[in-house]
């Protein structure tokens, strides 16, 4: 008898063959009735947790020191959000209440997407249950976001020469303002952004690639237009680490935008993403990036969704980086 729960134990163990970043102190930040669910997080997390992950799969990030953040932010800015002197434009333009506890999430934030990447490229593939504040500029925050989890991971990466290429592909609803801009002049990070064009954010700096679709586009035409550029760029450009921020904002019943997409249509397009990735042997690390629907369900079904087709990935292509890497490598 003790033999077979041993082995129902390590069966169980095997559900998850990758690394799940998570700290409880991203839902437990006062802010107020807003749109933005921070209760996601927690609701992702007990879901796992019911789907067999265990408390040894999950990893709690700690705060990113300012030297990483200061890869992509200014000395000004960071100042000024750890002090409060955020001026009150500033203020506006973030959409979300100011407080030490959010300035500790953003941190956090950071510091779990930097761990999501580095166990990424340990194992092949790592879930941040958070991440994804790609409206943040080096000097300033926007649209509910503080500080660039995704450029400052991205940078950190490259920097403590954990691989000498990274790509971000972005498929949150909105086009990653913040991140073009911070990783603009760094022809070692590739950005590609697949976004709705008639929503936030106004002005869209360029990304190395962007796809801009319109509201009512649906699952075709955006899985059409991605696989048009998935895996082929991947094969063009060689990168060593991809951040998937796998939004859940296209979603047809969400509140901000109109992509239109269905939760079929998702999953297409999270397997197109990170199975395209393992395939070539580039290890992925995923951030949930945005959600918005009218039903928080509806939000937590669609990240963890994601979760399960990295999980039917992983187990597809389970070896470390090293040992698949030369498929993806310049000869």
């Amino acid at each position: 008898m003790g033999d077979l729960l041993n082995l129902v134990k390590v069966l169980i163990g095997k559900r998850f063959p990758f690394q799940l970043i998570y700290s409880n102190e991203y839902w437990m930040v006062e802010s107020g009735r807003h749109v933005f669910p921070l209760q996601k997080y927690r609701l992702v997390y007990e879901n796992l947790l019911a789907m067999g992950a265990k408390k040894e799969n999950f990893l709690s990030p700690r705060p990113a020191d300012d030297e990483d953040v200061l890869l992509v932010h200014t000395p000004r800015y960071i100042k000024h959000v750890k002090t409060g002197g955020l001026s009150a434009a500033e203020l506006k333009a973030l959409e979300i209440r100011y407080s030490p506890e959010i300035v500790r999430f953003a941190f956090l934030s950071v510091g779990g997407t930097i761990l999501a990447a580095r166990k990424a490229v340990e194992s092949g593939l790592a879930v941040h249950i958070g991440g994804g504040f790609h409206h943040a500029f080096p000097d300033h925050g926007e649209g509910f976001c503080l500080l660039n989890d995704v450029a400052v991971a991205a940078r950190k990466s490259i920097t403590d020469k954990i691989v000498d290429r990274v790509m971000i592909v972005d498929c949150d609803l909105h086009q990653g303002n913040g991140t073009a801009a911070a990783l603009a002049g760094h022809p070692e990070i590739f950005t590609l952004s697949i976004h709705q064009m008639d929503i936030y954010p106004k002005e869209k700096p360029k990304s190395t690639v962007d796809i801009g679709l319109w509201a009512g586009d649906g699952d075709a035409k955006y899985l059409a237009e991605l696989r048009a550029r998935i895996p082929k760029l991947y094969k063009e450009f060689h990168p060593n680490l991809v951040i998937y921020l796998a939004g859940a904002d296209p979603y047809e019943k969400d509140q901000l935008g109109g992509l239109a997409l269905t939760k079929t249509g998702l999953k297409d397009r999270d397997k197109l993403v990170i199975e395209s990735a393992r395939g070539l042997g580039i290890p992925v690390a995923i951030v949930l990036a945005g959600g918005y629907a009218l039903e928080i369900k509806d939000t937590v079904d669609i990240h963890l969704n994601t979760v399960r087709i990295a999980q039917r990935v992983q187990r597809i292509y389970p070896g470390p980086p090293s040992e698949l890497a030369a498929v993806s490598r310049p000869v």
